[in-house]
């Protein structure tokens, strides 16, 4: 018997437990060590961007000068500058800022719809089932890309319509993972119990089948945020991602195409960046897949 005033073990402060020990459990993984380097580098960098960038990313010096090259004031340009006379060092960092936090965001929001949308099918199953089914299978019928740019060129350009647009397009896929999970754990001992309590359907499902759905859900959560990543830049590209003055990644990339050729170093180094941050998080990913595999 469970008292209630104590977390059962199907509960979310057990869940939260083993969470902890997966990622403390992550030094045994190479890979998973290398990927969550990279990312907490990352991390560091936006947190303190006002202190380590050398220039505001909008603040406008010398014109197309190569890296490692000293300016015509006498300072030294490690990346170089753009074609707009930005420094590219400064616009790279706080470029990670923008990314780290609306990235994540996006990612979250669309979890929580996913998550939602995927414990009522999976649960409660019967016409909440097949109507969520149908709406999911609806929206992942159109490409991806397709959806991103109906929706951003529809409402405009704007860091809330772009983690909408991403919620839009990521939830049925979370809802499927999580109607999966839950459609296995439904029939769980600790499920009948909680029916046996008298517990209600959505504290069931919060309660005692979400925390044992946590393992899939964390690795899923890695790769998405990579794939968001991705998308922020390939939006910046195109010209409907974060708009400026706002430094962003993929937006550095679009402006600086036209003159690639000449200055390849402009549209490098925020390539780099880009491919670094989802590096980290695919070699996280990994490592946190191999450690769940040994619990």
């Amino acid at each position: 018997m469970t008292d209630r005033g104590i977390i059962p073990a199907s509960g979310y402060g057990a869940a939260l437990l083993r969470a902890l020990k997966s990622f403390g459990l992550l030094r045994e993984s190479r890979v998973g060590m290398i990927g969550a380097g990279l990312v907490l580098f990352w991390i560091i960098v936006a947190i303190f961007a006002p202190l380590i960038a050398p220039y505001h990313p909008t603040e406008q010096i010398e014109y197309d000068l190569l890296p490692g090259t000293t300016g015509p004031n006498g300072n030294f340009f490690l990346l170089g500058t753009d074609q707009r006379g930005l420094d590219i060092l400064s616009r790279i960092i706080w470029g990670s800022r923008t990314v780290l936090i609306w990235a994540p965001l996006a990612t979250l929001t669309a979890y929580v719809v996913g998550i939602v949308m995927g414990l009522a099918a999976g649960y409660l199953r019967g016409w909440v089932d097949d109507v969520l089914s149908r709406i999911s299978d609806i929206i992942l019928s159109f490409p991806v890309l397709v959806l991103y740019i109906l929706i951003i060129t529809t409402f405009g350009a704007s860091k809330i319509n772009i983690v909408i647009a991403i919620t839009f397009a990521s939830s049925p896929g979370i809802m499927r993972i999580v109607r999966g999970l839950v459609l296995d754990l439904r029939n769980r001992d600790y499920v009948a119990a909680a029916q046996t309590r008298g517990e209600s359907a959505w504290h069931i499902m919060l309660v005692e089948i979400l925390p044992n759905a946590r393992g899939p859900l964390i690795v899923d959560a890695c790769l998405r945020l990579g794939y968001v990543i991705i998308t922020i830049g390939v939006l910046g590209f195109l010209g409907l991602g974060i708009p400026p003055p706002d430094p962003d990644w993929g937006g550095m990339i679009n402006q600086s195409r036209q003159v690639a050729m000449e200055f390849p170093h402009m549209t490098l180094f925020p390539c780099i960046a880009i491919s670094s941050l989802i590096l980290g998080f695919n070699l996280l990913a990994d490592g946190l897949r191999e450690i769940s595999l040994r619990d």
